[in-house]
């Protein structure tokens, strides 16, 4: 079966700088639209509004220069707008060949916006188109507020068209400016316009303010257009466009009778590329490009996965560059655990795979998540002091810690059958603990050990909140011994360490 081709022509640059605080410098809209040219491979690239600022030309003058020396100058779109020569000027400095000519795709915004009659606007239309013509510039016409137009004033819509049908330009571009059509309408409305002109190449070009996007981008398609607008990352005005990796996964997954030229494996770099240039945080569940949407939480799924891949979907993330991980946490199964103990090259025997698995929920507990970079200290900490009898117990403590005041603690202990609680100060958090703990052990003429050596590590990442291992050497009738503690605050990891070794002394 021979799949009919969609364009793609990405408005990141342009439509996605209009998302409120984005504004990219020259020299990263040259390197998104390089790096959307040539890698992601889309069709064409939106990258400006005409007259902006002098900021905005530099833009485009430099990858103008690029696309030429490319070979891909036709592929370089410019908004410009029915003002007579001045955006016609712009584009001739700009060196850019393709306008995106940006006019009133509605009754409403023609009366009330520009005050005209469709015949003043369509010759003004027709002055630009003509003059763009003669300086050797290419046209695609802009229906701004068309899905409104086709609602409340579908007459006017068919009339612009049956003018535009007589004009020398190459595509019609199709926007749901405010974002309100119903996948439905956009069916309808679109396949109405495709069957009227079968002559007119039609772009859809959609925004997300119901979040149905995507849902209408399909729609588009199946009632026949021709090329789609989308953004890196959804970036848009409001609530954004239709993002870029969910149109394309859709496309490539639901249907099998069209294709397009992106690269899939490029989407999630380009996301992140933008991220960076743009500030905005993709979010963590954002499909096909988020942190989390690969990852499987549930111990269940892990196990399924497993067994015969009883979780995965077509969405693989191979296909976009990525891998499959396995969350840690209080929802973890052995089988989480395990896959994450592959990946760092290590096997542990069922008896010790469910000791740590018991470690990681109880951990999942107390903090957000625990990474794979944690499992080694975890490992670390239950499998060499499993065998201690807690004889004794530190049962509740209270650091302090303020501004020109010594550090202080107070802690309650339990030593076989009784229960002390001292106070105590000290040169930091820990010291004070360690001060409390020896008056307690004076009490029962008891000796602790000598701290010999204190030495902390973290995993790599530099999370705020990762796991803390703390080591302990210490010196008691001449013999050295260590112990180690775990936890995501450095105190209280010493002092799980110390409180092993309170109960490995003879």
């Amino acid at each position: 079966m021979k799949r009919r081709y969609i364009e793609i022509m990405d408005t990141t640059l342009r439509d996605g700088e209009q998302t409120s605080g984005v504004s990219f410098s020259a020299s990263e809209k040259l390197a998104l639209a390089q790096l959307l040219l040539t890698e992601v491979k889309v069709d064409r690239v939106e990258i400006a509004s005409a007259r902006v600022s002098a900021g905005e030309l530099e833009a485009v003058q430099q990858i103008t220069g690029w696309a030429t020396g490319a070979g891909l100058l036709d592929k370089i779109e410019v908004l410009t707008f029915v003002d007579g020569a001045a955006s016609l000027d712009w584009m001739q400095a700009a060196g850019a060949r393709v306008m995106n000519l940006l006019t009133k795709g509605s009754i409403n915004h023609l009366v009330h916006q520009l005050k005209k009659t469709p015949d003043e606007h369509f010759s003004e239309i027709q002055q630009v188109i003509s003059e763009g013509k003669k300086r050797g510039f290419q046209a695609n016409i802009y229906l701004e507020d068309w899905s409104n137009g086709m609602r409340n004033s579908p007459d006017y819509v068919l009339l612009f068209l049956d003018f535009l049908k007589t004009q020398p330009i190459r595509r019609v571009l199709l926007p749901d400016t405010l974002g309100v059509l119903t996948p439905a309408e956009t069916y309808t409305f679109v396949g109405q316009l495709v069957n009227r002109y079968p002559e007119l190449h039609f772009d859809f070009h959609a925004h997300n303010d119901y979040d149905l996007s995507i849902a209408n981008v399909m729609e588009a398609i199946r009632a026949g257009a021709h090329g789609i607008h989308l953004t890196v990352n959804g970036l848009g005005e409001r609530a954004g466009n239709a993002p870029m990796a969910s149109a394309i996964a859709v496309l490539r997954d639901f249907m099998p009778d069209v294709r397009t030229g992106v690269v899939e494996k490029s989407l999630y770099q380009v996301s992140k590329i933008v991220e960076t240039f743009s500030g905005l945080r993709i979010p963590d569940n954002k499909p096909v490009v988020g942190d989390n949407v690969f990852t499987q939480t549930a111990g269940i799924h892990a196990d399924g996965d497993k067994k015969n891949n009883l979780y995965f979907n077509a969405l693989l993330p191979e296909r976009f560059g990525r891998k499959r991980s396995y969350a840690l946490g209080k929802m973890s199964g052995k089988a989480n655990i395990d896959n994450n103990l592959r990946e760092l090259g290590i096997q542990l025997s069922e008896a010790d795979l469910k000791k740590v698995t018991q470690r990681v929920i109880e951990l999942g507990d107390q903090k957000e998540a625990v990474t794979r970079e944690d499992l080694p200290y975890i490992i670390a900490d239950v499998l060499n002091n499993a065998s201690v009898t807690s004889c004794v117990e530190v049962l509740n403590y209270v650091l302090t810690h303020s501004k020109d005041l010594k550090p202080s603690a107070t802690l309650r202990v339990r030593i076989a059958d009784e229960q002390f609680e001292e106070s105590a100060q000290g040169d930091g958090q820990y010291d004070a603990f360690m001060n409390a703990l020896k008056k307690v052990y004076s009490k029962k003429k008891l000796t602790l050990p000598v701290l010999t050596d204190y030495a902390v590590r973290i995993p790599t990442g530099g999370r705020t909140d990762a796991l803390c291992e703390t080591i302990i050497t210490w010196k008691f009738n001449n013999r050295e011994f260590k112990t180690r503690g775990l936890d995501s605050d450095q105190t209280v990891s010493a002092i799980k360490a110390t409180q092993k070794m309170l109960n490995t002394l003879d």
